[in-house]
């Protein structure tokens, strides 16, 4: 090695160091703890007791409150990604038209992205109000006075959080806009002159140069609703009440983390959800190369 070479090794070394040091101690070292944290009984007082596979063994066979959290969660999921695609799909190009105003219903559907989580869920939770909440008031007008408990009633609580979900939805819609940019306007004069309707075009043209789009806003979606902690947890003050209908995967985590300091059972289960995104992102990406379709190919 040369002089040039190793002065050049040096500096490079030097610039990333920050970089490094901060993602050993912020991201390697917690990462390697919880695995081993994971093994061990530990209530962050005492110091952790080496117990093997014996949490993994208790979230399965021991734990009915993980099965209710599973369910909870993949409900939650289920519903709330497909609904969030095809609600930021439509907006995406309904405001991509190019019409008068359209910057301005940009911004109003954006809005709600950029609003804080907490003062959000306060203002969801006056909305949901079964007495005076707005969209009981709103069907009371209408004449109807059977009106849902909203998050006071189990049958109600989590499609409550889905239709929430739909609150937030200005990020996805702002990447689907950044796709349909580049969508060739040759494809749309072509069909014009076959004499397509606008919902042929949409169906044969968009959704299929768009699926990269697609895929990743399905893969972010499902990242972050398998994660979704912060909305309920002020809206039900950490109990996933009613019923525990809300308990939630990560709540249940942070549950067991911080309510009970079972730190060592808690660890297990953030495993157990890594494992169970990983397995379902995998899956969907090796699926992508039936459905996605890349400029070029």
């Amino acid at each position: 090695m040369t002089k040039g070479e190793r002065r050049d090794l040096r500096n490079g070394l030097l610039f990333a160091g920050p970089y490094l040091l901060g993602a050993t101690a912020l991201i390697m070292y917690p990462f390697a703890a919880s695995l081993f944290f994971s093994m061990t009984q530990y209530n962050v007082v005492s110091p952790p007791v080496w117990v093997g596979l014996e949490n993994y063994q208790r979230i399965f066979t021991e734990d009915d409150k993980f099965w209710t959290a599973i369910y909870n969660t993949l409900f939650f999921t289920a519903f709330a990604v497909p609904l969030q695609l095809t609600l930021s799909i439509t907006l995406a190009v309904l405001l991509s038209q190019g019409l008068r105003g359209t910057t301005v219903f940009r911004t109003i559907f954006f809005l709600p992205s950029i609003v804080p989580i907490v003062a959000s869920s306060v203002l969801w939770l006056w909305i949901f109000n079964p007495d005076s909440g707005l969209i009981n008031g709103v069907l009371n007008q209408l004449g109807i006075t059977s009106t849902p408990g909203w998050l006071a009633d189990p049958n109600w609580s989590k499609p409550s959080f889905i239709m929430m979900s739909l609150w937030a939805i200005g990020t996805p819609m702002v990447v689907f806009m950044a796709g349909l940019t580049d969508v060739p306007r040759s494809l749309y004069e072509s069909a014009d002159i076959d004499g397509a309707g606008p919902f042929t075009k949409f169906r044969h043209i968009t959704i299929p140069m768009i699926t990269p789009t697609i895929l990743f806003n399905t893969v972010m979606g499902l990242i972050i609703a398998f994660q979704y902690f912060t909305e309920v947890f002020v809206m039900t003050a950490g109990t996933g009440r009613p019923a525990d209908s809300t308990l939630f995967y990560a709540l249940y985590l942070y549950q067991n983390a911080f309510n009970y300091l079972r730190m060592g059972y808690a660890s297990a289960l953030a495993w157990m959800l890594f494992v169970l995104v990983l397995s379902i992102t995998v899956t969907i990406l090796i699926s992508s190369r039936r459905w996605v379709h890349y400029h070029g190919e």
